[in-house]
C-alpha cells in the first residue's frame, strides 16, 4: 500500500502547463520543514521530512502510533530541538530561535491538545485569559480578577465564539470533557494566532462530542484564515477537515496529497 501511495504522489507532483492570462495568487508559506530529522539517543524517530504549508491551509498529519506525529508537531512549534534539518515558522527559523525571537514567534501560535490542561480550581474565564500570556506576559494575566478590561473582553468574546459565555464564572473542574475542550479552544484563539496546532484534539472525547468540537474548531479557523496542522487517528476527520494530508510511516513522509484526491482505503494503508 505504501508503494501505491508513492505512485499516486508521483502523479500529483506533475504540474500542469499554465494557460490563460490570470493565475491564482501565491500564498505566503507559514510553515516549512527542510530535511528535518529527530532521534532520542540512539533511537531514530523520523528523518528527511520536508514540506511547505501555505497560509490558511489545514493539514492533517496522520500515521500509526509511535511514528512520531506529536514529536514532529513539537519540532514545528520550536518546543523541542530537531536533530537535523531546519524548521521555519512564520518566516523565522524555529529550531534555532532563542530568547525574544522564540517568545515573539510562539505568541503568534496557538495549541489545542487532547489533554485540555486547564487549571481546575480557576474559573473558565481565567483559563481563557491565560491564552494571552504569550502576547502579554506577567501576573495580570494569571487571573481574570487581575486582568485589564480589554483582556477580559477578549476572553469573553472567545467564550462566546465557542458557545460557553454563560460558563465564564464556573470552575474548570465542573465542566464536561466536551466543554473543557471548548474552553481550551477559546484559550487558543483568544490571542488571534496566525497558526494553530492541534494534537489529537478529540482523542479524549466520545464520538458525538468529538465531532462537535471538530466542527466548531474548523469553523473558527476558516473564518479567520488561520493555518492549521492537526494530528489525528480518525481517517474520516483527516479527509473531512484537512485540505492536505501528510502521512508519516517508517520514519519518513510517505504521503503528501490533497485530501480531495484521497480515499479512506488509501489512508488506511499507512497503518499496515
Amino acid at each position: 500500500m505504501i508503494d501505491l501511495l508513492k505512485e499516486k504522489q508521483a502523479v500529483l507532483d506533475v504540474q500542469p502547463a499554465q494557460s490563460g492570462a490570470s493565475f491564482a495568487p501565491v500564498l505566503p508559506v507559514d510553515i516549512e520543514a527542510r530535511a528535518v530529522s529527530k532521534r532520542f539517543g540512539d533511537t531514530p524517530i523520523f528523518s528527511d521530512v520536508s514540506f511547505r504549508l501555505a497560509r490558511g491551509e489545514a493539514t492533517a498529519l496522520v500515521g500509526a502510533n509511535g511514528t512520531g506525529k506529536s514529536t514532529l508537531l513539537r519540532c514545528l512549534m520550536g518546543l523541542i530541538p530537531t536533530s537535523g534539518g531546519s524548521v521555519h515558522l512564520l518566516g523565522q527559523q524555529a529550531n534555532t530561535a532563542t530568547g525574544r525571537e522564540l517568545r515573539n514567534m510562539r505568541a503568534q501560535v496557538g495549541l489545542v491538545s487532547q489533554k485540555h490542561n486547564l487549571v481546575p480550581r480557576l474559573s473558565v474565564l481565567s483559563n481563557v485569559v491565560h491564552g494571552l500570556l504569550g502576547r502579554r506576559p506577567g501576573m495580570r494575566h494569571w487571573s481574570q480578577a487581575l486582568a485589564p478590561q480589554s483582556s477580559r473582553d477578549a476572553a469573553m468574546q472567545a467564550l462566546e465564539r465557542v458557545g460557553l459565555a454563560d460558563f465564564a464564572n464556573r470552575r474548570a473542574d465542573r465542566l464536561s470533557g466536551g466543554q473543557s475542550q471548548r474552553v481550551a479552544i477559546a484559550r487558543a484563539i483568544v490571542s488571534a494566532p496566525k497558526v494553530l496546532f492541534a494534537d489529537e484534539p478529540c482523542a479524549s472525547l466520545d464520538p458525538s462530542a468529538g465531532e462537535d468540537v471538530m466542527e466548531l474548531f474548523f469553523q473558527l479557523v476558516r473564518d479567520e484564515a488561520v493555518t492549521v496542522v492537526f494530528t489525528s487517528h480518525n481517517i474520516e476527520h483527516a479527509l473531512k477537515y484537512g485540505d492536505r494530508v501528510l502521512g508519516l510511516a517508517q520514519g519518513r513522509i510517505q504521503l503528501d496529497a490533497t485530501a480531495a484526491s484521497l480515499s479512506a482505503a488509501e489512508l488506511r494503508g499507512l497503518y499496515d
